[in-house]
């Protein structure tokens, strides 16, 4: 059998994504202690809804991974989901529980043990602190995705990946218009948890998994229709990233929605925004790609791919460096200028402990296991130098 073809770009999109996804945090973080309606808040709150499509990116990757790593093998699918439930499984008790306790430590008040675990299952089940809310939705998909494959399988003659693809959008679409227009205006308080907190619902990302795996099926035709068309996917992203200080307002001035209502992720213009910023960030990831073999430097491409490794690394670990954000911030009462002016200084300073907690987990066993990454066999092999050394 071929050894498949090592795919530098998704390493780019990766680190794009997931450091995204940290900016869009970081900059919620700092817009929480500008002073309430100033000009500083209000042009951050407008340039916010810009972020969301990373979070959208990472549901893609995901489909995108899984995809290319399954599709023309024979699973068995028991031993799928124990490889899959064990990595993503044990990382989402773990953290629950370490946050948890590092929150109740650094608490005013006592803290009795059964509140502690009362507290860690109701987390674990719904999976509504600390970002935990990805990996409740990739373990959802890691359950139907066997379905997944069998649909993409069923109708491979034809046209059928494209029909797939277009009702998917279409579905999607048709959600986005009922979570923002319909939703709000109906008792959902009797709903299932996954229907009325429907930001932990597979439903609302679906597009995205099935965007990730029609590209790993045609990504050559993906790839070439991509780098054919570039110009203009960069000017819609370009335009659509500013239309969304338009929304922004308009969901605010005109439709009267709340702050959060209006940051939401769910809304029409949003998924066209993120399929067209996806597809912007899988360009860049094929110049990377590109750049490799031109003389990119050797230590810049090493930060990638180490990057892109740790990358759901530094997704769970986030909430260490954004919890001692706010209460720096908290504790130093900055002028809304400075806080602007700091502004960057501060993502930089969050995202590179963040890597850092990442790379250590990353290598030192057996805490590998908690990013996702058994380093199980280092220490093995450690242990065997040891004793040879002995």
């Amino acid at each position: 059998m071929a050894k498949k073809k090592y795919l530098y770009e998704v390493d780019l999109m990766r680190v794009v994504f997931i450091f995204g996804v940290l900016l869009n945090h970081v900059t919620s973080t700092i817009t929480n202690n500008l002073s309430t309606g100033s000009i500083s808040e209000n042009i951050m709150n407008s340039t916010h809804l810009a972020l969301h499509f990373t979070r959208m990116g990472f549901m893609f990757m995901t489909g995108l991974v899984l995809t290319l790593n399954y599709y023309q093998r024979k699973n068995n699918w028991l031993t799928f989901w124990k490889k899959r439930y064990w990595s993503v499984g044990i990382p989402y008790l773990a953290w629950n529980a370490i946050m948890l306790l590092l929150a109740a430590l650094f608490s005013q008040g006592s803290v009795s043990i059964g509140s502690l675990i009362t507290k860690w299952l109701h987390y674990v089940q719904y999976g509504d602190h600390f970002y935990m809310y990805y990996l409740l939705v990739t373990m959802q998909l890691y359950l139907l995705f066997p379905l997944l494959l069998k649909l993409f399988k069923r109708f491979e003659k034809g046209n059928g990946h494209q029909v797939i693809l277009i009702t998917s959008i279409l579905i999607q679409a048709s959600l986005m218009v009922g979570i923002k227009y319909w939703l709000p205006h109906i008792d959902t308080s009797s709903w299932w948890y996954l229907f009325s907190n429907y930001g932990f619902n597979i439903g609302v990302y679906q597009v995205y998994f099935i965007a990730g795996a029609y590209t790993a099926i045609h990504y050559a035709q993906v790839e070439a229709s991509i780098m054919q068309n570039y110009k203009l996917i960069c000017c819609l992203a370009l335009t659509l990233a500013l239309g969304t200080i338009l929304i922004y307002q308009g969901d605010i001035n005109i439709l009267g929605l709340s702050e959060d209502a209006a940051h939401s992720p769910h809304q029409p213009y949003i998924l066209f925004y993120a399929l067209c910023m996806i597809a912007f960030i899988f360009w860049l990831g094929r110049k990377y790609a590109y750049s490799r073999n031109k003389g990119l430097w050797p230590w810049l491409d090493h930060l990638i791919h180490l990057g892109a490794k740790l990358s759901f690394g530094i997704y769970l670990v986030q909430t260490i460096p954004i919890a001692i954000l706010a209460e720096f911030l908290s504790r130093m009462q900055l002028s809304n200028v400075t806080l602007m002016i700091l502004g960057p200084i501060l993502y930089l300073l969050v995202a590179a402990l963040a890597f850092m907690i990442a790379w250590i987990f990353y290598k030192v066993p057996p805490f590998g296991i908690l990013i996702g990454r058994s380093n199980s066999k280092d220490l093995k092999k450690r242990s065997t130098v040891i004793k040879k050394f002995k």
